[in-house]
């Protein structure tokens, strides 16, 4: 869509100003324990206003500015809905005791440190291709933390390598991560292309896990007492109807050509029915599931936040500076150098809005390149704790063992793994 072309402007820059403050108050959110959905909503707002006024001061039709906000709802809606879905499968899972049962059965089976390393690191890895990030960390970092709270050493490797391979395993699947879904509810990749990506982050994931391998004790955990978890009933089947789901969602993208979200939302129903059933036949015992509670404990916060993302850029780039961006990096740069410094960034700025701006910039890339993209801004929050949310939720959860500093201390070992991603990104799909 042809956009306002009034990055001169005052009110542009002003509208700049404030989204940079906004995304300010989001990286602080942990010392200031304000949820970042907040500064972003309202930036949103202030954003679109400074949007319509200009758009009056230059005589553009009331109905243009309202095409462009209509597309935004349109991407915010249709993300939203597929998330809310998968977000409630996972609350479902959880509340059929699936991952407590298998951290305690990782428990009590007493590997030693080292071979823990791995489990969590491989589990997490390929849960986080269906699950998100932050899910899939905070689950199998419960498992970290009961058998290594006496080893700090332990956990420290530990939370690094489930950040590694949860930012890793997301980058493989469109239902990985948010930018990977996005860029294929976009239309940019087909869903099977970005199993090309595969070995790339397998590649990402061993390489620091193999480094950080030798510095694990040696040694394995103290016993615990602690008894297996049983799952509740049915926990089997909604793990099935997941899969089934999935496979509705893909199908509708491939075969019918509509929206994956309208897939999720049958697979929903699958949920809801099952979840009538089970209602029926436990009635108000201990095994009773109730749908609408696991919808509200989706993670609203990330959700708006993406709202105020989607807006926010979104009115950015109507306004014209996304295309002056585009511009300086994938034709000034070419788009090779311009993706791996968007992975660089995503280190630093959550890869949500850095994606967003990718597919509102839409340069003019081939399925390698937009895949380059996808891996880079997946992994690419692996080099800092801070970069991504997995990292952020596990140094609350350490009890100070795993820290900014301690995660710091690897980031030369990310690194490589990050380059050695690329290398065989291109090696094998270039």
């Amino acid at each position: 869509m042809q956009n306002l072309g009034l990055t001169g402007m005052q009110r542009g820059i002003y509208c700049v100003l404030i989204f940079i403050i906004a995304y300010a108050f989001v990286m602080a959110e942990e010392h200031t324990h304000l949820r970042k959905s907040k500064p972003v909503i309202i930036a949103a707002g202030i954003i679109w206003a400074q949007v319509a006024w200009m758009a009056q001061s230059v005589d553009v039709p009331v109905e243009k500015v309202h095409e462009v906000f209509k597309h935004n709802l349109s991407e915010y809606g249709e993300l939203l809905l597929f998330l809310l879905v998968a977000m409630t499968y996972i609350n479902s899972m959880a509340e059929r005791n699936v991952f407590e049962a298998l951290r305690s059965w990782l428990v009590s089976r007493r590997f030693g440190y080292r071979k823990l390393f791995w489990i969590t690191g491989v589990i997490t890895f390929f849960l986080s291709s269906v699950a998100d990030n932050l899910t899939s960390a905070l689950l199998v970092g419960a498992v970290v933390m009961a058998v290594g709270a006496n080893s700090p050493a332990f956990v420290a490797l530990g939370f690094i390598n489930l950040v590694s391979a949860a930012n890793a395993g997301g980058a493989f699947s469109p239902f990985g991560d948010i930018t990977t879904l996005m860029v294929w509810q976009a239309g940019k990749a087909e869903f099977f292309d970005f199993f090309e990506l595969f070995i790339p982050s397998v590649v990402n994931f061993a390489v620091p896990a193999a480094i950080m391998h030798f510095a694990i004790p040696d040694e394995a955990p103290l016993e615990t007492d602690e008894g297996l978890v049983e799952m509740k009933p049915g926990a089997i089947v909604v793990c099935g109807l997941f899969a089934l789901t999935i496979v509705a969602a893909v199908c509708f993208k491939q075969f019918l050509h509509l929206p994956p979200f309208m897939g999720m939302m049958v697979g929903l129903s699958f949920l809801m029915f099952f979840g009538y059933y089970l209602k029926m036949t436990y009635g108000t015992h201990e095994e009773h599931f109730d749908i609408f509670r696991m919808v509200s404990l989706a993670e609203w916060d990330t959700l708006l936040f993406f709202f105020g993302v989607v807006f926010a850029v979104g009115g950015l780039g109507y306004i014209g500076y996304l295309e002056l961006a585009s511009a300086a990096m994938f034709d000034g740069l070419g788009p090779t150098t311009a993706n791996i410094l968007i992975g660089l960034l995503s280190a630093i700025v959550d890869n949500i809005p850095v994606m967003f701006a990718v597919l509102n910039m839409n340069p003019d890339m081939g399925t390698y390149q937009w895949m380059l993209v996808t891996l880079t801004a997946g992994v690419g929050g692996t080099l800092l704790s801070v970069g991504s949310a997995a990292g952020v939720a596990l140094m609350g959860t350490s009890k100070g063992m795993y820290t900014f500093f301690s995660h710091l201390k690897w980031t030369w070992a990310i690194a490589a793994g990050y380059a050695a991603s690329i290398v065989t990104h291109y090696l094998i799909n270039g």
